[in-house]
């Protein structure tokens, strides 16, 4: 997959922890490891997931940050494009060839409207959130200026409690002043529920969409009656795609965690009660970590610490053991417990990160494995593009 990375200068331990057609034994650590198998799987599963509810998915690139994951997603998901949260995460897939862009955020500074007014002179249909009649102006000039146009979507606060704004009547005002402004296009709404996506019962995730449904429901009527349509009315995370996918006002998915999973969404239950990184998603993404230090019998220490994970959604698990046990870390260390001393130094374990996208962030490299071989080498594209 990967086109644009030439391996023939790059050190390994140095450069990068691996090269294609390595042993994955022999792959440097701490690094993110991508099992491509169930990676493939994930992504196949929510394209057909997707086609069958009848709504398009727009992948969350601010998940990965990868230019090569996001078209993998396209060419085995069937995705239209993708969602990312800075304008210059938006570069970055723009540049790479993603073609439908959208930053699902507010964009107010001069400077970044700039920038993103630019962005359809790389080729990509490009959306941004609206939520304050003063930026709209902005937004225009900034379009008329450099001869493109820019896509809006109103951008409507249905739980999370962030941006957006909460009645039908602020969602109109906005809508009809991007209808009217030159360089812009009103493009429909964003809706995206994200305070409930890791909220553990089934249940207590439906009533909180049973409201974001009825309140975009709302909004719809609310455009209608004043002439407006909407192209997209987009959401939907990992936590309540299926929810939004089946409820016949959202057409558009946000899903992102669902390619690689991670230890906090795996804990959250399916109708069955049963956990989704138990049946409904596989471990794609793992921090491979080694052994380091086991100088006390019943403590391991490994080379993966805060500085390659974030932990702000917990701590990671290991993966396909309980026996042992990751329970505390600090800048280079992670510390388990190995009570009957099974693990030795230099032994190599999976970890299944707490939260993968601040931990995705904190690396440069993705090492895809196949059959115990290092396949491809993925740059994580927009690591640090905040801005």
């Amino acid at each position: 997959m990967n086109t644009h990375v030439d391996f023939k200068d790059l050190e390994v331990g140095y450069d990068v922890p691996a090269l294609p057609g390595m042993d994955e034994a022999d792959i440097q650590t701490p690094c993110l490891v991508l099992d491509l198998d169930a990676l493939e799987r994930n992504i196949v599963k929510m394209g057909n997931f997707a086609k069958e509810m009848g709504v398009r998915h727009r992948v969350h690139g601010k998940m990965h940050k990868s230019v090569d994951v996001a078209l993998l997603q396209e060419k085995l998901g069937g995705s239209v494009g993708v969602c990312c949260q800075k304008v210059s995460e938006a570069e970055v897939f723009a540049r790479g060839g993603i073609k439908d862009v959208m930053v699902s955020n507010q964009v107010t500074q001069p400077a970044k409207i700039d920038r993103l007014a630019r962005l359809p002179l790389l080729g990509a249909r490009t959306i941004v959130c609206v939520d304050d009649p003063d930026n709209v102006a902005n937004l225009s000039a900034a379009a008329v200026k450099h001869g493109t146009q820019i896509e809006c979507v109103v951008e409507i606060d249905c739980g999370a409690g962030r941006c957006g704004v909460t009645t039908t009547q602020d969602v109109v005002n906005i809508a009809k002043l991007i209808d009217a402004a030159e360089g812009l296009k009103f493009a429909g709404l964003q809706a995206y529920q994200g305070a409930m996506q890791h909220m553990d019962s089934y249940d207590d995730r439906k009533a909180k969409i049973d409201i974001a449904v009825a309140q975009v429901a709302d909004a719809i009527t609310g455009l209608k009656s004043v002439g407006l349509e909407c192209d997209i009315v987009g959401g939907g995370g990992t936590g309540s795609y299926y929810f939004e996918g089946n409820s016949g006002v959202f057409n558009e998915l946000q899903c992102g965690s669902y390619a690689f999973m991670d230890a906090d969404y795996g804990r959250i239950l399916d109708k069955d009660g049963k956990r989704i990184d138990q049946g409904e998603w596989e471990n794609a993404l793992f921090i491979l970590t080694s052994v380091m230090s086991h100088a006390k019998a019943e403590l391991a220490v490994v080379d993966a610490g805060l500085k390659a994970q974030s932990v702000d959604s917990g701590l990671p698990v290991v993966y396909g053991r309980d026996d042992v046990e990751y329970f505390k870390c600090s800048d280079e260390h992670g510390v388990i417990k190995d009570p009957k001393g099974v693990l030795k130094v230099n032994d190599k374990l999976k970890l299944v990160p707490g939260h993968c996208d601040p931990t995705c962030n904190v690396h440069d490299w993705y090492v895809g494995v196949r059959n115990g071989k290092v396949e491809t080498l993925w740059p994580v594209s927009a690591r640090g593009k905040a801005y």
